[in-house]
């Protein structure tokens, strides 16, 4: 017998999301109804106290197959070893600790707004993006684990709402998204907006490696709403982008425009704060959200967090499509 488990929404403090309590500790048998209450939640959970999942990192690999049929591998995704968990190769390794050695995000100058609150909305708060926009079929969701989180008021994961995002755009800005098309790109690339603009010469990319086509509103294949799809400068193409038919580059029309969806698109309404606690397993959609992390002392703390991402539902209109992100030699072993 499945073990209950206890929904409160929303989550503390924002407009979406949901806590959810187990009744039982996590084991092989895993909690059923978490996938329909990620889709009522507006794709956004927080599971706490799961600090099991340290000792028994596979939990989480079970945890992750609740919400689709396939979790990644990260050995088959060109990523590099030191971020691979040794034992459970679906789990990611974010951290500052050496060999992952990943600094935080810079702080944001001013460090506060000017009534003292953390800075959340573009462009004060930087690093939007969901998570693997650069790849067709893009991931459906993402579980994050705090193994070692930093303490609280540093450290956080920001996410922002896309549905009601969409829903709230003015009826003019609605006009200009809908149909319109992004031009997404693998940070590290030199195609980033700040590449561009300290005159980085863009080196060579191999067929896997370029540039994705995706919607700027994106109908969610289980909810059926629509939400707004894009990212903050550093994961769009700009080069030819950031979207399809817009003047391209740093200074364009299509520049323009993208601050003013990320300006509006990270209104202090849409937005949630995550306060880490050991043993926190945060749930996220990336198919109608975004999400950013905030600065922590890297010199002083460090940080262990485990990601996993699952995919098997990226929408009509992605069916068939063969992975971007496999190089043919590697698709065809």
């Amino acid at each position: 017998m499945t073990a209950p488990i206890d929904v409160s929404m929303p989550l503390p403090g924002a407009g979406f999301g949901a806590t959810v309590r187990l009744g039982k500790p996590l084991s092989e048998e895993m909690p059923s109804g978490l996938p329909e209450a990620l889709a009522k939640a507006s794709g956004l959970l927080l599971i706490p106290g799961l600090g099991e999942i340290t000792a028994r990192p596979e939990l989480l690999l079970a945890l992750s197959r609740t919400f689709g049929p396939e979790v990644e591998d990260y050995r088959y995704t060109l990523t590099a070893h030191t971020s691979v968990h040794a034992a459970v190769p679906e789990i990611f390794l974010v951290s500052n600790i050496p060999p992952v050695s990943r600094p935080p995000p810079k702080r944001p100058e001013p460090p506060l707004t000017a009534d003292g609150r953390l800075p959340v909305q573009y462009p004060h708060r930087l690093g939007w993006h969901t998570d693997q926009s650069y790849r067709r079929p893009p991931p459906d969701i993402s579980l994050f684990y705090a193994v070692t989180p930093v303490p609280r008021d540093r450290g956080q994961t920001l996410f922002a709402d896309g549905t009601r995002a969409y829903e709230a755009l003015p009826a003019h800005l609605k006009q200009r998204v809908d149909g319109l098309v992004g031009i997404h790109m693998q940070p590290g690339r030199g195609r980033s907006r700040d590449a561009v603009l300290r005159g980085d010469t863009p080196r060579p990319l191999q067929p896997h490696e370029r540039p994705q086509l995706q919607p700027v509103v994106r109908t969610h294949p289980v909810t059926g709403k629509k939400a707004l799809y894009l990212c903050e400068s550093g994961q769009m193409d700009w080069i030819e982008g950031p979207f399809v038919g817009m003047q391209p580059g740093p200074y364009g029309d299509g520049a323009a425009l993208l601050d003013e969806l990320m300006t509006h698109y990270t209104r202090p309404e849409f937005i949630y704060v995550h306060e880490w606690t050991q043993g926190d397993v945060v749930v996220w959609d990336n198919r109608c959200l975004i999400h950013t992390a905030t600065w922590y002392d890297s010199d002083k703390e460090q940080r262990m967090m485990w990601r996993t991402t699952v995919r098997g539902n990226p929408g009509a209109l992605y069916a068939g499509e063969k992975r971007s992100w496999i190089p043919e030699e590697v698709a065809a072993d």
